[in-house]
């Protein structure tokens, strides 16, 4: 019952600071697009850089408590978004060229970033270093 309710506490951390680095994106992607008068995808990548600074940081003290070497654990998110980044830009700037609104792709495309970026996350990143930045006073030091 504690695995599951462990379980159900990350999605819940994940899914509210990836909502709050969504924030961030989608402001960021405003002002570089509306304001800036960035094209799409310089917009898109700038904001999402920012938001996954912010996400990684927040998620791995918050959500999974890991105390896992953090330039394994970015390098490892590195690759994931070594796939992720190319391919999103690609199908953003090809959607928006074919007329889709800019804000129908980013919301799309952070839907399916929180997904895949969770499991990513969770089974490769930290597996084996969850809950493993225990505090003094958890210890009884």
């Amino acid at each position: 019952m504690k695995k599951d309710n462990q379980q159900i506490e990350h999605v819940i951390k994940f899914g509210l600071f990836s909502i709050s680095a969504g924030v961030i994106q989608t402001i960021s992607f405003a002002f570089f697009h509306e304001v800036i008068k960035l094209i799409y995808w310089p917009a898109y990548l700038i904001a999402l850089i920012l938001s996954v600074l912010w996400n990684f940081t927040l998620n791995r003290k918050f959500t999974f408590k890991s105390a896992a070497n953090i330039p394994i654990a970015m390098t490892k998110v590195a690759i994931f978004y070594a796939a992720f980044i190319p391919l999103s830009t690609w199908w953003g700037d090809s959607l928006d060229k074919i007329g889709w609104n800019s804000y129908i792709i980013l919301f799309g495309t952070m839907i399916i970033n929180l997904v895949t970026e969770f499991i990513y996350t969770k089974y490769f990143v930290y597996h084996n270093n969850i809950n493993t930045a225990v505090k003094k006073n958890e210890t009884g030091l």
